[in-house]
Order: structure tokens, then C-alpha cells, then sequence
């Protein structure tokens, strides 16, 4: 059965025109790279050389970079989801905290790319960190203790090896006769870090992959997030340890007066930029450890593609590098992410594609473009049209500069549903009590908003009464003055206001 699903599959794509062209196509190999809380602007071909990626930028140069990606979400979990399934965090609901604190459902999970390319006879594989719990049913809370990852993930992927937040107590993994693979997790084996074995599983996935058959690989490094000793490559620190990073104008020694009353007093952020990113000595501490992270990352980008070469793969290969949310890193005022500011919502977005003659490679891309585009996106490179449940635009033509742009969007909707209060009490029975006591109590910072192609905007929409912010980022980039009471900008806050609703109840379909 399998066999005959991909044979029917081969033919479609047979008869499909070629991008670049009339002619026969096999279907491509496609690898999905995804960093934890990186940044945008932290490797070298965002601008940023200090970071040292070498790896990235060299792959960038040949891909199409884009400059304007956003997250739909903003926090890892929910962020995973949306990228897997298509869907905005609203819609699908799988998050931290209630009201969407679900688990993902087989059926709705499914119906994400990587199941979709399993029946259409990709050989799928995924590496790292899962960070969301798949079930028979969605259920709540969506932090089980148990993530059941062979019994409702098996079915979509033959190669495994995750865990939920970090590896060093292990990681659940197959096919179980896979000696190289269980060599690689090996309790007690002196290796050189969780990224490194992120790695060389990559490695040997490609080395196990068999010939005449398209694949999959998801690869979700647990870098750059967490940065203490065991977490690093500490010598690659030894390349950083020395280095003055140069710091953003936005960043903010202490507390930042400039923030909304009711996040100032209630979000993540703000503790932990007094703990990690409140003083010169802190913030250069804490980004050379991201900027660590960052290259030993690089560093396995550069022997993927070292390995494809060695195997006559890459020029039937597409690889994509984005991360799950990025991290303000003292800006603001801020440490975490989820808020609705650039920092946070801002993406890296890289996608190269083998197939390409080389003459047509390499060039960037302003199009606004959602997290939301990943999955149909992957599914319409293999040939492959999205199922409806998926809420995204295929930005495939934007790669070969086929796309009517006057048809393109010109707007994304984010949003941000994370409480800290509510997390701290996510197992207990009366969640959603909890959480509508919170609300009265004028203490939610949920947010939703848009950016268009020059501004921002976002409302607190539980506060009493709202709070807005409004951002020109064609002459005000880092945010710093909000336009929400200028009267000058009274037609556009009319018009982004209305458009946000306007957003967010089509993410509700």
C-alpha cells in the first residue's frame, strides 16, 4: 500500500511543470533546521558578523534570506505547533496556559506537514527538542507528564530521537535496532554537548537514508536557549569569552518606565532583565552565551551540508532555517520573549533549495511572511497542495520570484496568550476561574496585533480599559516612540485597530 500511495505520488509530480522550467522533477528532499530562541539578527548575514556563523551565512548566500518573517506566536510551544500545523494559536490552542492550554490531538496533528509527506511516501525524520505533547484527544493541560512520543508519533516518523526540553537525562528514540543512533544517546558516553548530538544524529540520518526514496528530516536544536556550562560547547565559548558584542540602542540598564503599568508589574521579562540583562556585565555575559550557542549550531549547518555533498543529495535538497520565537536580550527592559515587540516576533528565515541553477540563487526577500507559511509552504515544495485546516499562505513563488505580489498579503497577526501567573498554577483543577479572576483583577497582558508593511500595533485586549501601542518602523524600528495618542496617526490607528479584529477572527475559523 505504502509502495502504490508513493508511485501515485512520483507520477503527480511527474507531470507537474518545474519551477524553473519544463521538465520531469523528482520530488525534493526537504530539511526543516529550527533554533530555540534565537534572535533574528544573530548570525552574520542579518547584519550581525560578530556572531561568527560562517556556516549559515555561506548557505544564505545561496538562498533566498527573508527580511520581514514573523512569528504568529511567539513562545515555544504554541510556536512549534503553528509551524507543524498551519494554524494560529488561537485556532489550534495548544499552549502553556488557559483557556488554550491543550495537548495536540492525533487527528489534528495529522494533519501537520510532516504526517502529510509520510503518506505520500516520505521517509520522515525528526531530531531534538518536541516541546508539545501529542494525544488520542486534545486535553488539558497541555504539560502532561507523560508525552507518549512513540505511541502517537511513531505512525509519522521512522527516525526519532526527542525529549521535551533538553537531552541530558536522555531522549526517546527509533528504529530501536539503529546501533549508530543508540551509540550517539548513550548513557554516561563522554561526548562533546547536546548540540553536537543533535548533530550526529542529523548525520546519521543521513547516512541511514535510503536511495530512490524523498525524505524529511525536522531537526529542533535545544541551542540557543539555556545557556549554562552543561548546555555549551564550552570551547567555542573560548572563541566569545573576550569578545565586546556590540550592544542595541533599545537596550535598557535597569527597569524601563516606558512599559505598560500592567506589564511592568506582571510579565516574565521584566524579573528576569534584573536577574540576567539589567547591567553592561550582565548583558555582555548572557549574549556571548548565545552568540556560543549560535556557532556550535553553526558549526552542524556546515556538516549537513558537507554530508550532503558527500552523498549527491543537495542539489535535489531544500534546507530551512528559522528559530521558534526570538528573545529580547535586555531590550525593552525585557529578558524573555512572547511580547509583541521586533525582538520577539521578529524571525530568521532562510530557505535554500538545491534545485536552483546557481545563476538564480541568492538573493533576499521584504515580502511579509508568518510562521504560519512554513507548513503549506513544505507541503507545495513537495509537490503537495495544503489540507483546508491550514491557515497559512504558500510562499513558494516568492522563492522563484513568480508571485503576483499585488495578490500577496499585507499584514501578519501575532498574538501573545502566555500569563506567568497563570503557568505557575497551570495543574490545578479551576484553571479557568483562575484565569477570569486574573482578568478582572486587571492583571492580563494577553496582546494581539499586526504589522503591516510600516507599522505596528497591539492592544492589550483583557486590560480595562485597553492599552495600544502603535509603532512607525519606517522611521522608528526599535519601537521607541509610541504613536497610540499622537493625532496624526488617528486614521491609521482606526484602520490597524480594525484590521487587527478583523485578523484575529479569521484565525478563529
Amino acid at each position: 500500500m505504502k509502495s502504490t500511495r508513493y508511485f501515485i505520488f512520483c507520477l503527480g509530480l511527474l507531470v507537474l511543470s518545474s519551477s524553473y522550467g519544463q521538465k520531469e522533477v523528482k520530488p525534493p528532499n526537504i530539511i526543516f533546521l529550527m533554533t530555540d530562541d534565537q534572535k533574528w539578527d544573530n548570525m552574520g548575514c542579518y547584519g550581525k558578523p560578530e556572531f561568527n556563523t560562517p556556516n549559515i551565512d555561506k548557505l544564505a548566500n545561496s538562498a533566498v534570506v527573508f527580511d520581514r518573517a514573523y512569528q504568529a506566536v511567539a513562545i515555544c510551544m504554541p510556536s512549534r505547533v503553528t509551524m507543524i500545523t498551519g494554524r494560529f494559536n488561537s485556532n489550534h490552542k495548544v499552549g502553556f496556559v488557559a483557556p488554550t492550554d491543550y495537548t495536540l490531538s492525533q487527528s489534528d496533528f495529522n494533519n501537520g506537514y510532516p504526517a502529510i509527506l509520510k503518506k505520500a511516501g516520505y521517509r520522515n525524520g525528526f531530531i531534538g527538542k518536541v516541546g508539545f505533547t501529542v494525544t488520542k484527544e486534545a486535553q488539558r493541560p497541555s504539560m502532561s507528564n507523560e508525552h507518549f512520543y512513540q505511541r502517537n508519533m511513531a505512525t509519522v516518523f521512522d527516525f526519532f530521537a526527542g525529549s521535551q526540553e533538553h537531552d541530558r537525562n536522555g531522549v526517546v528514540m527509533w528504529p530501536e535496532d539503529d546501533k549508530g543512533l543508540q551509540e550517539i544517546y548513550k548513557k554516561g558516553r563522554v561526548n562533546s554537548g547536546r548540540t553536537q548530538r543533535t548533530g550526529e544524529a542529523m548525520l546519521r540520518f543521513i547516512d541511514t537514508q535510503p536511495k530512490n526514496q524523498p525524505f524529511c528530516l525536522s531537526v529542533s536544536f535545544y541551542a540557543v536557549k539555556h545557556d549554562r556550562d552543561k548546555d555549551m560547547y564550552m570551547p567555542h565559548h573560548d572563541l566569545f569569552k573576550d569578545k565586546e558584542l556590540s550592544v542595541p540602542e533599545n537596550w535598557v540598564e535597569g527597569e524601563n518606565d516606558k512599559l505598560p503599568v500592567v506589564v511592568k508589574e506582571n510579565a516574565r521579562g521584566v524579573r528576569l532583565h534584573k536577574q540576567r540583562s539589567s547591567t553592561p556585565e550582565l548583558q555582555q555575559k548572557l549574549v556571548r552565551r548565545f552568540a556560543t550557542q549560535g556557532y556550535s549550531v553553526d558549526d552542524q549547518v556546515g556538516l549537513l551540508v558537507a554530508k550532503l555533498k558527500d552523498k549527491g543529495l543537495l542539489d535535489n535538497t531544500i534546507i530551512i532555517y528559522t528559530s521558534d520565537n526570538g528573545r529580547f536580550q535586555g531590550t525593552h527592559g525585557l529578558f524573555d520573549k512572547c511580547l509583541l515587540y521586533e525582538e520577539s516576533v521578529k524571525a530568521p528565515l532562510i530557505v535554500y533549495d538545491g534545485r536552483v541553477p546557481e545563476s538564480e540563487r541568492g538573493f533576499r526577500e521584504n515580502a511579509l511572511i508568518s510562521s504560519v507559511d512554513i507548513a503549506p509552504t513544505i507541503l507545495s515544495l513537495a509537490g503537495i497542495i495544503a489540507p483546508k485546516s491550514m491557515q497559512g499562505k504558500d510562499f513558494s513563488k516568492l522563492l522563484n520570484k513568480t508571485q503576483d505580489m499585488s495578490q500577496w498579503r499585507n499584514a501578519v497577526f501575532m498574538e501573545d496568550l502566555f500569563i506567568e501567573e497563570m503557568f505557575h498554577q497551570r495543574n490545578k483543577e479551576n484553571v479557568d476561574e483562575i484565569n477570569q479572576e486574573l482578568i478582572n483583577a486587571n492583571r492580563s497582558y494577553r496582546s494581539r496585533g499586526i504589522r503591516t508593511d510600516r507599522y505596528k500595533y497591539f492592544v492589550y485586549y483583557e486590560h480595562k480599559p485597553k492599552i495600544e501601542e502603535l509603532y512607525d518602523l519606517e522611521n522608528d524600528p526599535l519601537e521607541q516612540n509610541n504613536l497610540v495618542n499622537n493625532k496624526d496617526y488617528v486614521d491609521v490607528l482606526k484602520r490597524l485597530r480594525k484590521r487587527t479584529e478583523e485578523m484575529y477572527l479569521e484565525a478563529l475559523r
